[in-house]
């Protein structure tokens, strides 16, 4: 990528390792991006979006971390926001899960349930209709809308994936009950009910996911208004990173970036590249046995 124009002053305070900062070199990737896709005509929001996957789900006070921004230079707007990063899955022939706190091992094969990052940009969202639940002693109907991501190089295969943002929640089906006249009836006239489950800061299935207060502003801002989405880190970095840490280099020294008590926490990163890892996916998927769909038992 080209180099950006300089940082205004007024971000330049939100840049930085700390707590509700960017760090140096995302910001400047995201900028660049995000100019070169307006000079391109691609996008013509106003702001723009990153996401630095390094750091950890927990800040220092237990809260949600914050590693999802919102930059919008024309109103002088920075938001940092928490975001979950891909779970993985460990299968017999390679492990590549995430514990809950920091992400070592990320991805870009189709059914890796990882994060992949690099350059994105926001399309068209699709709201679904997920089941009920309770509210307020009434059973109403979840909808949870997804965004979509078009990605470019590494994350190309973005569409394949299904990759792209959504709120933290999802609902955990229990049961099912008749409601005929609901317009999600199956064909006998049941409905799913379950609980919701909020994972705000936690895990997902290699989406972007937010707090739902986060998802209704960051859904509204890239409602029928493409944006850019840098998210860091990329393989080059991960691998950079890794050999720096296997050499014992400091990464400063380097030149390089990864944020320091996850870097402690999980020693090295790991990139699995969709060549390496998708035939073992496969592999895995072709193994499993066959299994008839069952019913969801009735509420009582």
């Amino acid at each position: 990528m080209a180099q950006s124009p300089a940082i205004p002053s007024w971000l330049q305070r939100h840049v930085g390792t700390g707590d509700g900062q960017i760090a140096p070199v995302i910001l400047q990737r995201a900028r660049t991006l995000y100019l070169q896709k307006v000079a391109q005509g691609a996008v013509a929001n106003p702001c723009y979006m990153a996401m630095d996957a390094t750091r950890p789900s927990t800040s220092g006070n237990g809260a949600p971390g914050d590693r999802f921004y919102v930059i919008c230079e024309g109103k002088k707007s920075f938001r940092a926001v928490s975001s979950g990063y891909g779970n993985g899955r460990k299968l017999k022939r390679a492990d590549f899960s995430n514990d809950r706190q920091c992400a070592q091992n990320f991805s870009n094969a189709e059914g890796s349930k990882l994060t992949a990052g690099g350059s994105y940009v926001t399309a068209e969202s699709r709201t679904s209709f997920k089941g009920y639940y309770s509210q307020s002693g009434k059973r109403e109907p979840f909808h949870r809308t997804f965004l979509l991501f078009d990605g470019e190089g590494e994350t190309d295969n973005a569409r394949e994936r299904a990759i792209g943002g959504h709120p933290a929640v999802f609902l955990k089906w229990q049961c099912r009950f008749k409601k005929p006249d609901s317009p999600y009836a199956d064909a006998q006239g049941y409905v799913p009910y379950g609980t919701l489950v909020n994972y705000t800061g936690g895990r997902s299935n290699g989406c972007t996911t937010w707090s739902p207060a986060a998802a209704a502003q960051i859904l509204s801002l890239a409602e029928g208004n493409p944006t850019t989405l840098y998210i860091y880190p990329e393989a080059g970095d991960i691998n950079s990173v890794a050999r720096a840490v296997k050499k014992g280099t400091s990464l400063s020294r380097a030149g390089l970036y990864w944020n320091a008590s996850c870097l402690k926490q999980i020693g090295a990163p790991k990139f699995w590249p969709r060549q390496t890892l998708q035939p073992i996916i496969d592999q895995w998927r072709d193994s499993l046995p066959d299994r008839p769909q069952q019913d969801l038992p009735i509420c009582k």
